[in-house]
């Protein structure tokens, strides 16, 4: 019993940790959203979080458009890998497909955006190409 316990106690742990960072996509501080930004991408490439997900997944879309947005460089291209695995984790459902559907215009101005840095572009045409693959639902 104590095991379970313990380890209901570290899944809570780490939910509030994710939640920490979910929050700290909206910082001031552009070095804090990237921080926010790996540790996202970190826990999301490592441990299935549907279930923790789908409950956030559109505040999390929101967060990470406003990254993509306002962020340059280097926390765009944070932005883009995050939002690939969100949709990597959301999967082939309607979820998924709302996270792609909303992310898609702005996706595809950042690859076109000359003035974009290369890392920036080559994660917003990665995360187009994934996301398009795993959750689109229109074939075109």
């Amino acid at each position: 019993g104590s095991e379970a316990a313990g380890e209901q106690g570290q899944e809570e742990e780490a939910e509030d940790r994710l939640k920490e960072h979910m929050d700290n996509l909206l910082d001031k501080s552009a070095k804090m959203r990237q921080v926010a930004l790996q540790s996202l991408r970190l826990a999301f490439s490592s441990k299935t979080l549907s279930e923790f997900l789908l409950e956030r997944r559109l505040t999390l879309t929101d967060s990470l458009e406003k990254c993509l947005k306002k962020g340059k460089g280097e926390e765009q291209a944070l932005a883009g890998t995050v939002l690939t695995l969100l949709c990597l984790q959301m999967g082939s459902g309607p979820e998924g497909e709302e996270v792609f559907r909303s992310l898609k215009p702005l996706l595809v101005s950042i690859l076109t955006d000359s003035a974009a840095s290369p890392s920036a572009r080559q994660s917003c045409a990665t995360a187009l190409g994934m996301c398009c693959y795993i959750a689109a639902a229109d074939v075109e």
